[in-house]
């Protein structure tokens, strides 16, 4: 039985993100935020953003904060 998942409008600023259909869990205890707070010297809150605005693609994510931590 399949779903019919092509109906279902994506949230905003999403086009990058997994299609596995999960969302991260409410509290921050979103795996691609603590990776890339983990490998850059980016907050929580910095990863978070960035994610937002650029997807879930971490290569693109990390060349992006190493970009950040060079201007800093």
């Amino acid at each position: 039985m399949t779903q019919a998942d092509d109906n279902i409008p994506r949230r905003p600023g999403a086009a990058n993100a997994p299609q596995g259909g999960k969302l991260p869990v409410k509290g921050g205890d979103d795996p691609d935020v603590r990776f890339l707070a983990e490998n850059t010297d980016l907050s929580p809150k910095q990863a978070r953003e960035l994610i937002r605005t650029h997807g879930h693609n971490r290569d693109k994510l990390l060349e992006i904060a190493r970009t950040m931590k060079a201007e800093s």
